[in-house]
């Protein structure tokens, strides 16, 4: 028994005013197959084009390790110039990946090759961000800081995505003055012995293929898995439901300050407690106990 996913809604192409009418309103994800195929990104993106044009930049790595309190907030766990990143991920599987990256700074000519889609939604332009993953690397079950609603653009491979919406919360092990779950919970394969919990979420499930575009409402859970190499861009438009848009700044400018004083001042037994305190808040929500 897996988890209690629905294949996410899957269109070939969209109107402005279909999109906001049956996704943007009603908060609904959905995978636009076909969107980008005028972009010059759509033929010319992939790992070896991106070796072409940044192969000597240096790039920020990430793995999947549980996080320290000696980390800081995203602090990279190794760095690497992009060619090599780019050789490592085709040669073998690798843990580690890239998030956050804004291309619009490290390489500004790839800004000629895609523009901001109308969607109906105000795109911030300044923050492309480009994600790179090697053979099952994944991302930590997560949400925004920001809740942003998320155009997620996939080149090269497969990806498999995993969302679930905020009113799931009580049952995924959230940590709490965070914005990720439990790190040892594998969503790819729960179990549901050790978080009974989850056997309650619903959520939503789709692979995305070269091209397809993933629209995630604001503040949705989302896990990524690289099924095999390949790389996605987000372009993203502020929460606009003032409750999320609330919570945004919270997150940003009260709870990130909380969590980076009790680092400082109670080292790992912040991050233990919190941890405790996923299992403890969960069970309790749910009426529970963990075997």
């Amino acid at each position: 028994m897996g988890l209690n996913l629905s294949p996410i809604d899957r269109v070939e192409t969209i109107t402005k005013e279909d999109f906001i009418k049956h996704y943007f309103k009603p908060q609904k994800p959905v995978v636009i197959e076909r969107f980008i195929e005028d972009w010059p990104a759509y033929n010319k993106w992939s790992l070896d084009y991106m070796k072409e044009v940044a192969g000597d930049i240096t790039v920020p790595l990430y793995d999947d390790r549980p996080v320290d309190y000696k980390d800081g907030f995203n602090e990279p766990h190794a760095t690497m110039k992009m060619s090599e990143y780019v050789d490592l991920l085709k040669r073998e599987p690798t843990k580690f990946r890239i998030f956050l990256w804004n291309i619009l700074k490290e390489v500004p000519q790839l800004q000629k090759d895609f523009t901001f889609p109308d969607f109906g939604l105000r795109l911030m332009k300044g923050l492309p961000m480009l994600f790179f993953g090697g053979r099952d690397s994944y991302t930590f079950m997560h949400y925004d800081i920001d809740l942003a609603n998320i155009f997620h653009f996939h080149f090269e491979g497969k990806k498999k995505c995993i969302l679930f919406d905020q009113k799931q919360n009580k049952y995924l092990y959230k940590i709490p003055h965070s914005l990720i779950t439990r790190e040892d919970i594998d969503f790819n394969n729960p179990d549901f012995e050790k978080w009974p919990a989850l056997k309650n979420a619903k959520g939503y499930v789709a692979e995305l293929e070269h091209g397809n575009v993933l629209y995630m409402p604001e503040g949705y859970w989302h896990y990524m898995r690289y099924i095999t190499p390949g790389f996605s861009m987000s372009l993203r438009a502020i929460a606009r439901n003032p409750k999320n848009l609330g919570k945004a700044i919270y997150n940003v400018f009260i709870m990130r300050t909380i969590d980076n004083m009790m680092r400082r001042m109670k080292g790992q037994k912040w991050i233990d407690w919190k941890n405790e305190q996923a299992i403890v808040r969960t069970n309790k929500a749910n009426n529970t106990i963990a075997s």
